[in-house]
């Protein structure tokens, strides 16, 4: 235990890993946001893959800092020499939570935005503070959220999924939890989790991974189809037109953005 955690001190910088069995905890350290860049995502990606071979972790809980869960993807990132990617590094990620056979849990606080929701949202359990908000701002500028778009919906609902994805609507920590993307809404999201944690030092650990396997079984086909369509229209229809140049341009650039419809 002691090695990944010492590895995990010298090799990562945007995140840290702390394994505490039966749970492994994976904190963003990208201040003052958390911004999931290229690197962070690439750190991500290598620690979930040296916790799933740790039989005595049978939980992974993914935290921020009081001021951000994550407020996204880097928007640098989404410029059209950058852009394949980025989706390519990020979904690794997505795919990697999706595929893991530990329990996984967020611990939500404050800003829970755009790729942020997203590596939420794909977690088992999200527990959040009440000061917390979600939602997907990636419609402003000219982009969508691919992985939230597949799997919002089985989440909120569709109209709800629609307003947000296709609008840019925010919810609250607590709308959030009225909306089925939250399990629980504390003060300090953590009391949450360590209750949670403590029924989890209960189970057995072969039993978890494959009750999860069977019961993310139907999901799984349909999230797999449905992100890698998402993907194709990312980058064969959005990145082709002209606004979605012109969002991020205008992000960086700290302007409001021209939309001509192209």
């Amino acid at each position: 235990m002691a090695e990944m955690t010492s590895t995990a001190q010298s090799v990562f910088t945007r995140i840290a890993v702390a394994l505490q069995p039966p749970a492994a905890r994976i904190t963003l350290n990208n201040p003052p946001l958390n911004v999931i860049d290229i690197p962070m995502m690439e750190e991500l990606r290598a620690a979930l893959e040296q916790i799933e071979q740790r039989p005595e972790i049978s939980a992974i809980v993914f935290a921020g800092s009081e001021r951000a869960f994550s407020s996204g993807v880097d928007v640098a990132a989404h410029t059209p020499d950058r852009v394949r990617d980025m989706l390519a590094a990020f979904h690794s990620v997505i795919r990697s939570v999706v595929g893991s056979s530990k329990l996984t849990i967020a611990s939500v606080r404050r800003h829970c935005l755009g790729g942020g929701a997203e590596l939420a949202l794909m977690c088992d359990v999200v527990y959040a503070s009440a000061d917390s908000v979600w939602g997907f701002p990636e419609i402003k500028l000219g982009c969508y959220p691919p992985a939230a778009a597949v799997a919002l919906s089985a989440v909120v609902g569709q109209k709800l999924a629609a307003e947000m994805l296709l609008t840019g609507r925010t919810l609250t920590g607590q709308e959030a939890l009225q909306a089925g993307l939250v399990n629980g809404v504390a003060d300090d999201p953590e009391t949450l989790v360590a209750e949670c944690l403590q029924r989890v030092a209960q189970l057995s650990p072969a039993a978890l991974r494959i009750a999860k396997k069977a019961f993310y079984a139907w999901d799984a086909i349909h999230f797999d189809k449905g992100l890698a369509r998402a993907e194709q229209i990312y980058s064969d229809d959005l990145m082709q037109t002209a606004d979605a140049k012109e969002g991020i341009a205008a992000f960086i650039e700290r302007r409001r953005p021209k939309w001509t419809g192209k």
